[in-house]
């Protein structure tokens, strides 16, 4: 029966995860098929891909299909001319001409007179121009007129080959960058926001416990990833945001990355015990710093701009993966964690989307090649890691709060009386002596013994006696724990140790208690209870509290004495 139990418990699990899974697919094609509806009509365009004449430098090139067309990559200074005439029909209306430029001052003629122009002036100031798309107005009265674009490139090693020129209807320019973006521009929104959400909330708790440090480390990597893959896909355009900031975006969020999931793994890297392995990470934390903060240096100068250095960035980053990826590996053999063996996942995720764009990025870069165009790839992998990240947090948290209920509860256990609930023996006496050794403070001890305990257990038996000890230890809390603590030394003595010494307030703490006493006594049948104190107060600088503890005990006998003479307490 427990064996089919069992198994039941089994199968519904894993029905809800793959229920879970099919959802989020069904959901995410029916979200892409709504985003998509319309692309077979807003994509339609003019394209000016071919019959180009082109000049680079002083080299020439006749009725030149763009597309096709690859050369050595140009560098700071270069001059580039492409000229054709313009188809005589075209059905577009409001057009608007899509060109990509990177890292180059742009000027536009038709028939000679110049309609358009881009860079030039921050490109005499030496400042940066970026990387993206422009969306030039071009109406329909430029049928057959020719046009001239001119290229002065700014960075060294930029490109090796041009993008399609195209002109599209102007409402749907920008909406055409989403729709092929669409993956890139959910994954990245996603991160931000998550990031973004998860950070504020981490802040306040940071604030609190160093234990968020973690969790903010991922917030910071899902914001530098979020806002890296919304600019570098350019669906952040749509914002109009000038090219040269989305670029600058771009880049700033990239070189930041690596440094929250550096700090993420420095736990990892401790464990480790290894000072090889520990001294590569303090070369690797100095290394990413220096050169974030160098490079951000250079670039606000305008001294060396940040697409001149991307590519040691680039290098940077693939060394960071593989050295976490060791590190992990090397975790997971001394430790068979679930979280070691998800981070190690995770990490192999990213390393391999990271790779794939940084080997696309160059090819494209380089060579002129789009062979890896798959988009988002390192957005996914991002995305996957992040949430491992997340669940390895709250796994970590849940297991840490666990422990620290375990410790508390035995640490509780260690200092309570168990019939009682109040602090024991072992607690008194290391209060005492916390108290003695407390700069000026004022205390006053009180000792207690019940009577009547050794009759109540003869006469009723120990289950009585048990509930008179209980009562006895709620009446004495009760009237004295708002002022210090209260203690069971064992049987039926108790001690109350009060952070003052104002007699005042000790006599109306006498009053309260006999009052507690007799309305304890009418609540329980027969209960009976009488209780002997005495006290006794001081200065932790004047007296040594063993010996007021001894006086209050003293004090507390000759009480018991008189209530025994006058017949209150029976013999014990």
């Amino acid at each position: 029966m427990k064996k089919k139990d069992t198994l039941f418990r089994k199968f519904i699990k894993v029905f809800w995860v793959v229920y879970a899974i099919a959802s989020v697919i069904v959901t995410i094609s029916k979200a892409d098929a709504l985003i998509t509806k319309d692309y077979p009509v807003i994509s339609q365009h003019v394209s000016l891909d071919d019959s180009w004449d082109v000049t680079i430098n002083n080299n020439d090139y006749h009725n030149i299909s763009i597309g096709d067309f690859q050369f050595q990559p140009v560098d700071k200074g270069d001059n580039i001319t492409l000229q054709r005439i313009l188809p005589e029909n075209w059905d577009i209306i409001e057009g608007a001409l899509r060109i990509h430029i990177k890292q180059s001052s742009v000027r536009m003629f038709i028939d000679n007179e110049l309609i358009y122009e881009y860079g030039y002036n921050r490109a005499r100031q030496g400042k940066t121009l970026g990387n993206g798309y422009l969306f030039i107005n071009f109406p329909s009265k430029y049928k057959g007129k020719t046009l001239k674009i001119q290229l002065t490139v700014t960075e060294d090693n930029v490109f090796t080959k041009f993008d399609s020129i195209r002109i599209y209807e102007w409402e749907n320019a920008y909406r055409v960058i989403m729709t092929e973006n669409r993956i890139p521009m959910f994954l990245g929104s996603f991160l931000v926001i998550l990031g973004i959400v998860a950070g504020v909330i981490t802040i306040f708790a940071l604030y609190n416990s160093i234990k968020f440090l973690k969790l903010f480390c991922v917030t910071m990597f899902s914001i530098c990833m979020g806002l890296w893959t919304l600019c570098y896909y350019k669906v952040i355009l749509i914002f109009s945001i000038p090219l040269y900031s989305v670029s600058l975006i771009e880049y700033i969020s990239l070189y930041l990355a690596p440094l929250p999931v550096t700090i993420y793994m420095h736990e990892d890297v401790q464990k480790l015990k290894n000072k090889v392995i520990k001294l590569f990470y303090k070369i690797l934390v100095t290394i990413q710093l220096i050169t974030v903060v160098t490079t951000m240096i250079l670039h606000t100068f305008d001294i060396v701009h940040f697409a001149a250095t991307l590519k040691y960035m680039h290098t940077i980053i693939f060394c960071s993966l593989i050295y976490f990826f060791i590190v992990l590996v090397l975790n997971l053999k001394s430790s068979h964690q679930t979280e070691t063996r998800l981070f190690l996942v995770g990490m192999l995720v990213v390393i391999i989307c990271v790779t794939y764009d940084l080997i696309g990025y160059s090819i494209k870069r380089y060579l002129g090649n789009t062979l890896l165009s798959l988009k988002g790839v390192s957005s996914i992998g991002i995305m996957v890691f992040i949430f491992i990240l997340i669940a390895i947090f709250y796994m970590d948290m849940t297991k840490k709060v666990m422990q620290e209920t375990e410790r508390n509860f035995l640490l509780k256990s260690a200092y309570t009386d168990e019939m009682t609930q109040l602090h024991n023996r072992r607690y008194c006496t290391e209060y005492m002596q916390n108290i003695q050794n407390k700069q000026d403070c004022s205390y006053t001890v009180i000792c207690f013994d019940l009577n009547n305990l050794k009759v109540m257990n003869d006469t009723y038996g120990h289950a009585r006696g048990d509930i008179l000890i209980k009562s006895a230890a709620e009446v004495i809390a009760e009237t004295f724990k708002e002022y210090g603590i209260v203690a069971r030394m064992g049987g039926d003595e108790f001690i109350a140790i009060l952070e003052t010494a104002d007699i005042n307030k000790i006599k109306e703490l006498e009053i309260k208690l006999q009052k507690n006493i007799d309305k304890k006594n009418k609540e329980i049948e027969d209960l009976n209870m009488s209780i002997a104190y005495g006290y006794a107060y001081g200065n932790s600088l004047q007296n040594n509290i063993e010996k007021l503890y001894q006086e209050a005990d003293d004090h507390m006998y000759e009480h018991k004495m008189k209530m025994k003479q006058s017949g209150i307490a029976a013999q014990r």
